[in-house]
């Protein structure tokens, strides 16, 4: 499990699915843009859905738990890439859902875990079969 923290919160997925939301959400701030970042929620930490505002302007860090990067998924890539400009902000979705027709709404991921630690929340994400 990797993670990413932003302003106190640590949010834990998948290597995989963070090298794909890292090079989307990357992009994004490159450009100066702010958008929300929505995922769910895992059990463990309360089976809900959280959601985060991304500003250029504070710090991001990307922290993977494997030694070598995953191949990445162009179409999991763009699917998430119009996630992101969406009015909805980017919403973490399920690589299988990057094959479904554009026109279709893409599955959830499954729950991400929050916990709150001392001076940091720390939240665990993972994915919906949904």
């Amino acid at each position: 499990m990797g993670s990413l923290t932003y302003d106190r919160v640590v949010v834990e997925f998948d290597d995989r699915m963070l090298a794909h939301l890292q090079l989307v959400i990357i992009q994004k701030l490159r450009r100066g843009e702010s958008f929300v970042l929505s995922w769910r929620d895992a059990a463990v930490v309360g089976d809900g859905r959280s959601s985060a505002w991304l500003h250029p302007a504070i710090p991001l860090y990307f922290k993977f738990s494997g030694g070598h990067a995953p191949t990445i998924n162009p179409n999991w890539v763009a699917q998430l890439t119009r996630s992101a400009n969406s009015s909805q902000g980017l919403v973490v979705t399920a690589e299988e859902s990057a094959a479904l027709d554009a026109h279709q709404t893409p599955r959830v991921e499954p729950a991400i875990g929050i916990r709150a630690a001392t001076q940091t929340h720390k939240t665990k994400a993972s994915v919906s079969e949904h």
